[in-house]
Formats: C-alpha cells, structure tokens, sequence
C-alpha cells in the first residue's frame, strides 16, 4: 500500500513540478518558414477577407442587372365602423425591370471588378511582403545564434584570461590593475554575451508572429549561410518589376475603377426607365362590407430625369475626377519608388559582395594562424591560452564573414522583392 502511494505521488510530482518554459522545438528550413507564413500570416488572412468582400460587392453590383419580384400580404379587422366588423385581406405583388438607369448599372459592375483586382494586388503585395520578411527574420535568427555563440567562446576565453592574470598577480609578476582591468573586461564581455542570447530571444519572437506560431513554440532554423554568386542584369529587373510588382496591377487597376466611378457619377443625371406589373388582391371592397373578393393587375412604364439636383452629381463628377488625378501621380510615385527601391538593393548587394571578399582574406589568414597555433601546441611552443586566442579570433573572422553573407542574402531578397518575385 505505501509502495502504491509513493508511485502515485512520484507521478503528481513529474506532472506538477514539470517545468512550464518548456517549449516545443520546430526545426525549419527558410523556405518551410515562408510556406507556412503564406498560409498562417494574419495580414494575409486579412488581406483575403477584404478579396471575398470585393468579389460580394462585386456580384451585389451585377444583381442590378436582374428584376426584383416582392410580395405583401395583410390582414385587417375593422370594428365599430360598419354594422358588421369586418375582416380585409388584401396582397400584393410588384415585378419591376430597369431598362436604363444612365448607365450606371454598368459603371459600377466595372468600378467593382477593377477594385476586386485592387484587392487582389494587395493581396499579392502582402505574401511578397510577408515572404521578404520572413526571410529577413530567419536570417537575423541563424545569424543571432552564431552570435550568441561567438559571444560564448568570448566569454570563456576571457574567463581563461582573467584566470592567468590572477595566477600571475599571485605570483608577483603582474600588478593587481592587470587583474582588474581583466574583471572588467570580463563584465564587458558577459554583457555583450547577455544582449546577444537576448537578440537572438527577440529574432525568434519576431518570426514566430510572422508564421503565427504559439509563443511557447521554440523555432529552430536549419540552414547555413551560402554565398552563391550570381550575374543581376538592373535594367532587365526594372522591367520585369514594372510587370510584376503588386502596386503596378494595383495602380493601374485602381485607375480604371476611378474611370467607372466618374461614369457612375455622370449617371447621377441621366434619365432612367423601368417597367413594372403590379397585381393587386383584396378580399372585399374597401368602402363596403361585402365578402367579395377582388382583384386586377397594372403594367406601367415608368420614366424619370432629374432636371436640376443643385448640382450634385457635378460636384460628385468633380471628386471622381480629383481620386482620378491623385491615383495617377500615385502610380507615378510608385515607378519611381520601385526605381529607388531597386537601386538600393542593388547597391547593397554590391556592398554585400565586396565584404564577403574582404571577409574571406580574413578567414584565410586567421585559419592559417589557428593551424600554426595546433602546431606549436602540440610541440609545447604554444599555451592552451594562446591556442584558445588563435581560435576565438579565426571563429570571430568566421563570423564576420557569416554576417557579410547574411547581408549579402537579406539584400538579395531585397533586390528579389523589388524586382517583383521572392
């Protein structure tokens, strides 16, 4: 029985005391990142949402085009009126047709088609955001981890040092300012390392929002940093990103939807003509008290022509054409932002390059200086110490050229997104 009692407890324990900070771990490639961000990413569920609101409106507006059937019934009970209390039901059935409403129904078919494909640009615009910046986060990830472990291997080689200072103070050989430049040195160094685990926190935090993964999900990025250089033609870019880029579509077809509405307005003093047949059902007539049942049917043609309106669909035609006028300098802009936009991110991978270059010479040097520190370690020339420094400084110009890499990729995806592709 008390063997029985100590399991149970033993297993409340493992379930009570089982630490709560311990997250799942997802190990993603960068390209399983930006899948899930396609399909998970809120500004992208909404930007989906206001597509199927602009596809509704779009249908509500070509629900115009169709008659409109509608049926009303009632029933009434006079009393203290007539000798006898009667009872009236009565129905009513109206179809009614436009014929022509001054081409407005047109225009605002055509004005919500070309806002469908507004929001669809949009649409497209916030996946090629959204992929950009999922790909910048899971760069600063993987970057932010090998700098966390670089400020690791700091940390330890300092502490090394600050141990043989104190040995050496011991000794007499050095004086106590040594040791204690070294302490600070050490406090230095164990900040730095604080800030970089606490960077590479936030890097994870902030691509877990974008894949709209659980805060306690523990994303881990499988992936190195390669450099692959390729041939980048800036003029071919510039005229494939005037054909692909989401703003372009999305100017372009808010300009033909400002053309609509300004049809639309125009339609606000035009005439309109609709048919309509009416069919009317009573059961009695309405001054007498008889039962019986009548009823008749009327067919009309209805025209209207609003002569004067105190100039409001003129004001209305004016603002259609001001919304006109600012898409246009809109789309403009835009040419021109995408033109800066590439200029930079072309410039930055030219940046980018030549670090990498300059890195490169320097983990050649410092990888020749760690294979001779083995050397001489191994013969006794050298200390554990002076290999430990060999070492940290060929890691440290191993990373310098990661982050150059990292540059070099962040601009790449810069330059692909501008160009209008990820």
């Amino acid at each position: 029985m008390t063997k029985g009692i100590a399991v149970i407890l033993a297993v409340v324990f493992l379930f009570v005391y089982t630490p709560l900070d311990a997250a799942e771990e997802i190990v993603l490639s960068v390209e399983e990142a930006v899948a899930i961000a396609l399909r998970d990413n809120r500004d992208i569920m909404l930007r989906t949402e206001e597509l199927k609101k602009a596809k509704a409106r779009l249908a509500e507006s070509a629900s115009q085009f169709l008659p409109t059937f509608t049926f009303t019934g009632s029933w009434q009970d006079t009393r203290g009126y007539y000798t006898k209390d009667p009872a009236q039901t009565s129905t009513q059935a109206t179809l009614k047709q436009y014929l022509y409403r001054g081409g407005k129904t047109i225009a605002t078919v055509e004005q919500n088609r070309h806002l469908a494909d507004v929001s669809l640009a949009l649409l497209d615009k916030a996946k090629l955001e959204t992929a950009y910046a999922v790909r910048k986060a899971f760069y600063t990830l993987l970057l932010a981890i090998d700098f966390a472990e670089v400020n690791k291997k700091i940390l330890a080689n300092t502490r090394g040092h600050l141990d043989l200072a104190r040995i050496r103070y011991r000794n007499g050989e050095v004086p106590e300012s040594e040791v204690l430049s070294m302490e600070a040195s050490l406090e230095g160094v164990q900040q730095a390392y604080e800030e970089a685990v606490n960077q590479a926190e936030l890097a994870a935090a902030s691509l877990n929002t974008l894949l709209n993964v659980e805060t306690d999900s523990r994303i881990r990025p499988a992936g190195e940093f390669r450099y692959e250089p390729q041939e980048i033609a800036y003029d071919e870019a510039f005229l494939g990103a005037l054909a692909r880029r989401p703003e372009i579509r999305q100017y372009e077809a808010q300009i033909k939807a400002d053309t609509s509405s300004i049809e639309a307005s125009k339609s606000e003093s035009r005439p309109s003509v609709y048919a309509s047949w009416d069919y009317y059902s009573r059961s009695h007539l309405a001054a007498t008290a008889n039962k019986n049942w009548n009823d008749y049917n009327v067919l009309g043609l209805t025209f209207s022509w609003p002569v004067f309106d105190g100039w409001q669909a003129a004001h209305k035609v004016k603002q259609a054409v001001s919304s006109l006028k600012e898409t246009q300098l809109l789309y403009e802009k835009t040419v021109k932002d995408i033109a800066l936009e590439l200029t930079a991110s072309y410039l930055a991978l030219k940046d980018a390059i030549a670090r990498i270059r300059s890195a490169e010479s320097e983990v050649k040097m410092y990888r020749d200086n760690f294979s001779s520190a083995q050397e001489k370690y191994r013969n006794g020339i050298a200390s554990f110490l002076d290999l430990s420094d060999s070492e940290l400084k060929y890691n440290i110009s191993s990373f310098n050229k990661k982050q150059a890499v990292y540059d070099y990729m962040v601009a790449k995806a810069g330059f692909d997104k501008a160009a209008g592709g990820l």
